[in-house]
């Protein structure tokens, strides 16, 4: 039985072409969301490989307001090119990845904020992520029924915020337990 929440990667004819470039470069996460199998989990590697090399080259306060930032001019900028993308690709297009690139990255703001972060963390902000992406709990699932982009963003924000939680929790009562005392 085939899955009821897979959409098919299949596009309108001629849809690409007639999209313009900015918000079809936007909607995509720079083209990821074109990459044959998985195009949201693409779109959450895009958002790793963006943020790896502000994460290692700069202080944590920097990494951490860059992350918000990104995640704020990037998901206002998502929304309009998600809703852009309906147009052309009908709704909630699966190649329209930006809101994962965006949920990723907000699941990323705990661990830029800490200098030396054990690897292992930034793994596990991606499969949390993930996780809750594709099952969608916790009331994930009913941010969907917002209109236009703005559901198709909601969705992955909530994701990125449930993945944070659980990471500052590992972070405060884990890696760094002197300051849950």
């Amino acid at each position: 039985m085939a899955n009821p929440y897979r959409k098919s990667t299949r596009l309108p004819e001629g849809s690409t072409r007639r999209f313009p470039l900015l918000p079809r470069l936007i909607a995509t996460s720079l083209g990821a969301g074109f990459l044959p199998v998985a195009p949201g989990t693409w779109g959450a590697l895009v958002a790793v490989v963006l943020w790896l090399p502000l994460y290692l080259w700069a202080p944590a306060q920097t990494c951490v307001i860059v992350t918000v930032t990104a995640s704020v001019v990037i998901g206002i900028a998502g929304i309009w090119a998600s809703s852009e993308s309906e147009k052309y690709w009908g709704p909630d297009p699966v190649v329209a990845c930006v809101d994962e690139t965006v949920g990723q990255w907000v699941s990323l703001i705990p661990v830029a904020g800490v200098a030396l972060c054990p690897w292992w963390e930034i793994v596990l902000a991606f499969a949390l992520f993930r996780f809750f992406d594709i099952f969608k709990p916790l009331g994930i699932r009913a941010t969907e029924r917002l209109p236009r982009g703005y559901g198709m963003m909601a969705d992955d924000v909530a994701a990125g915020i449930y993945s944070a939680i659980i990471i500052l929790c590992i972070n405060y009562f884990y890696i760094f337990p002197h300051h849950a005392a």
